[in-house]
């Protein structure tokens, strides 16, 4: 296919890029999607795919996929303040359930059936240049592994590269909301671990952990601090991990009969809302957004963000809608979304005991199996945060608390 031979190139195909490049070949668009990795292989990742993730798997038909797998369901989430130990239900009738598989089963679930719609797939290829002509994006220019430079030209370039993202770099994104990286944390798999359909959270002062179910009968167990002490906790990672557990003696009880089956890898990250689209671009998933990974609304932030992409550019690539109208909407929808669990996680990042609002209404909440439900779902993206700390259902809790 020579001169501007696609309509899209998807930069990067973990859980945004594939997605978008999916859902557009679906409609019949050209779409080529590049990876510099090969698949089946692991990212860093909090794993969890909360309900309205899960739902986007069923109606793309691939949840059974991922099922099939092995992975098991997560149908209660636990928070343990130290204090006050709220369970709850995080989905609803129609996606009850969270899951947690591991990355390199969940990105090789997604890259398949983007091929199987009909897109070009090419891993172990690397994106060197954004070709931009005119101030509009209109092609890349990369090599596989050991080749030839190649270009390729298209109506559109997609970058879902994450963090670093090459295509958001080369236009020059605006960036708003910015925010220096808040916590440092760590993860590894045990065996051993029994979690019973559950996502356990903890929270101490200066201290968070988590742990959920995954593939092969292991654990996924993360543990973090402010990122001010990662200079002087990096030499010891294994050791302050051991310590943070130890701050929840059941826990600590617990793990400590487990095994650790592989090596423990960490990471940080910056928060940031990026504009995501400009002259005959448009980005998704990290590339465009990020937050603190405490809250694990990556995955999920990404399948939502993927599906409303490519709703924009099929409008535009069917002359349905001129592109600045349809990827504004998109840009507006995903703003007014993502804001308010952005704060929220912020303010979970900071490690501090909740501030004495936030700690009765915790305290309030403990027992009342309706309102913890509540809580689990603002915390699985399912509640908008503005709904559930609104003042009428504040008063709600405190009301029934006897308050």
């Amino acid at each position: 296919m020579a001169g501007n031979a696609w309509d899209v190139i998807v930069v990067g195909a973990r859980c945004a890029g594939s997605p978008v490049a999916m859902l557009l070949a679906t409609r019949g668009h050209r779409v080529l999607l590049v990876d510099r990795s090969t698949f089946p292989s692991d990212t860093v990742s909090t794993h969890v795919i909360h309900p309205p993730g899960v739902a986007a798997l069923r109606e793309w038909g691939l949840l059974d996929r991922v099922t099939a797998t092995g992975c098991p369901p997560i149908d209660t989430y636990t928070f343990d303040f130290g204090a006050v130990r709220l369970a709850g239900a995080p989905g609803t009738p129609e996606s009850p359930v969270a899951y947690a598989p591991r990355r390199r089963i969940l990105d090789q679930v997604l890259v398949e059936a983007a091929a199987a719609a009909g897109a070009q797939v090419r891993t172990a290829f690397t994106v060197d240049e954004l070709i931009v002509s005119d101030g509009r994006a209109v092609g890349i220019r990369g090599h596989s592994r050991g080749g030839a430079p190649v270009e390729e030209r298209a109506r559109v370039v997609v970058g879902a590269d994450g963090l670093h993202s090459l295509v958001a770099q080369a236009v020059g994104a605006p960036a708003s909301h910015e925010r220096a990286a808040m916590t440092v944390g760590y993860y590894s798999y045990w065996s051993g671990l029994e979690m019973h359909g559950r996502f356990e959270a903890y929270a101490r002062d200066g201290r968070g952990f988590a742990a959920a179910p995954t593939n092969d009968g292991l654990t996924l167990v993360i543990g973090g601090w402010p990122y001010a002490e990662f200079a002087a906790n990096r030499g010891d990672v294994e050791g302050h991990l051991e310590k943070t557990f130890g701050l929840a003696p059941e826990f600590a009880q617990r793990i400590g009969a487990a095994r650790r089956e592989e090596r423990i890898v960490g990471a940080s990250v910056p928060g940031y809302l990026r504009q995501p689209y400009g002259p005959g671009w448009a980005l998704v998933g990290d590339a465009g957004y990020n937050r603190d990974f405490i809250t694990a609304q990556g995955i999920s932030d990404a399948f939502r963000d993927a599906q409303a992409c490519a709703d924009a550019l099929h409008a535009t690539l069917a002359g349905e809608r001129d592109f600045d109208t349809a990827l504004a909407a998109y840009h507006t929808a995903r703003d007014q979304h993502v804001l308010p669990m952005y704060e929220l996680t912020a303010q979970l990042a900071a490690l501090e005991p909740p501030p004495p609002p936030l700690a009765q209404l915790l305290a309030a909440m403990q027992g009342n199996q309706a309102a913890m439900d509540a809580f689990a779902r603002v915390n699985a993206g399912v509640t908008p945060v503005p709904e559930f700390f609104g003042e009428d259902n504040v008063a709600r809790i405190f009301a029934a608390a006897g308050g």
